[in-house]
């Protein structure tokens, strides 16, 4: 499903450990903060401050992580990784685009996930990668 940006009024975010400014885009092309780090077809982003906390505690890369509000250049359509029959009607508000994301701010005051939740969730992802479940990059 895509969706206009004219139509959002809710904050979006991209989570990540990437040292960025207001004004840097984001675009896709770029190695993923995931998987197996091959260059990535799109950009992601979310509607939910615990979805861009995940993203940024799980990006790969030293430093630490880092959650910005975006706003896309272009359209969005839902992420197909976190919908469709994983969360049906995405809960998650999560999105991708192939068009560049503006940094319009940082969230500096943000609370990451406890240690064992982070730990469980680092455990799954790395089932998953040993099954050959890798994300979706079509």
């Amino acid at each position: 499903m895509k969706f206009e940006q004219q139509k959002r009024n809710e904050p979006l975010y991209h989570g990540t450990k990437a040292d960025l400014k207001p004004g840097d885009l984001l675009t896709p092309n770029y190695r993923s903060n995931y998987g197996e780090g091959k260059a990535a077809n799109y950009v992601y982003l979310t509607a939910t401050l615990d979805a861009a906390v995940w993203g940024a505690e799980l990006a790969i890369g030293e430093g630490r992580g880092r959650i910005y509000l975006v706003e896309p250049t272009g359209g969005i359509e839902d992420d197909p990784n976190l919908t469709d029959k994983k969360f049906p009607g995405n809960p998650t508000k999560s999105y991708r685009t192939r068009q560049p994301l503006r940094v319009t701010g940082e969230i500096a005051d943000w609370e990451g996930h406890s240690p064992e939740t982070l730990q469980a969730m680092r455990n799954r992802l790395e089932e998953l990668k040993r099954q050959g479940v890798e994300a979706i990059n079509d």
